[in-house]
């Protein structure tokens, strides 16, 4: 059982250290970007993860994604990711966008750590999100993505985070691409799984599963590749190289008016429901890896 007061305090701590003390963190920052990932290592192996780093240049400076795994005890070569940017944009701290999505991958491993999944788990660490790399092959997304194609790998799902905490019950305080907004509720204080066409049905089978244990509500949102905000995601990449991925999101720039801002600060973030998207997104992965057993043919 995950203890709510203790996760909020571990994911406090994680946002304060990468977006308070640290701060703005991108390739123009290179020793601030190493420095966070230098802290996302120690904290996988303080909790005994072998640190794997993925090594590559982007404008004449090292980068790096970093990844710890879990085997799967009963089906090892099916594989699910877990991933979030541990970089922000210029001029950024990045608290929201994304020391949060951070956070919470570093929790929902530190649960895993002790657990023995199914098929292999597998949290990453992106770099190089934001601009100018984003929607390049200078992403991080991308570099794992298409090597991971490359080594014809088995991912049956990339969950994306990106962006969980920030929640507001004002009415008119969510907003949408166009035409959306009248299907969804015009209150930010939901959580947001968006996917594509061909990843629909790993969405609705993970949010089903997050619905029966976090109180937020969730809404799972299907759209097109062609929209920018779904084009430029850290999810597209995967799509690209034929993998099923969605995203979980506060749903970022519709509703945290401090984006991509330099008051993007970790005061600005409502760590209670932080925690509960974490918890109900450790427990739903829990779920979700389960294979179910095939029904035994009845004789007669």
């Amino acid at each position: 059982m995950i203890n709510q007061n203790d996760c909020t305090n571990i994911l406090k701590y994680h946002v304060q250290s990468l977006a308070g003390e640290i701060g703005e963190r991108h390739v123009g920052r290179h020793a601030a970007l190493q420095q966070a990932a230098n802290y996302i290592d120690r904290q996988w192996q303080a909790m005994g993860y072998e640190v794997e780093r993925q090594g590559y240049m982007a404008r004449g400076k090292a980068c790096e994604n970093l990844q710890v795994s879990r085997r799967g005890a009963k089906t090892p070569d099916d594989i699910v990711l877990i991933c979030a940017h541990y970089d922000s944009a210029k001029d950024c701290p990045g608290a929201n966008d994304n020391a949060s999505g951070i956070a919470a991958l570093l929790e929902m491993s530190r649960h895993f750590a002790r657990a023995v999944p199914d098929c292999t788990l597998r949290f990453v660490a992106l770099t190089n999100e934001k601009a100018p790399f984003y929607g390049t092959e200078k992403s991080g997304s991308w570099v794992y993505a298409h090597q991971a194609n490359q080594r014809h790998e088995k991912i049956r799902s990339v969950i994306v985070l990106e962006s969980l905490g920030y929640y507001n019950n004002t009415p008119g305080s969510q907003l949408y691409p166009a035409l959306m907004g009248m299907f969804y509720p015009n209150q930010a204080n939901f959580v947001a799984m968006t996917s594509n066409l061909a990843s629909m049905r790993a969405m609705h089978r993970f949010s089903r599963h997050f619905k029966k244990y976090c109180s937020l509500l969730c809404e799972p949102m299907v759209a097109p590749n062609f929209l920018p905000w779904v084009k430029w995601s850290d999810t597209s990449p995967f799509w690209l190289n034929g993998y099923h991925a969605f995203m979980v999101s506060d749903t970022s720039l519709y509703r945290y008016p401090f984006y991509n801002s330099p008051r993007d600060t970790p005061e600005k973030l409502d760590y209670q429901c932080l925690s509960l998207v974490t918890i109900g997104l450790t427990q739903a992965l829990q779920a979700y890896t389960q294979r179910t057993p095939a029904p035994v043919a009845q004789t007669g």
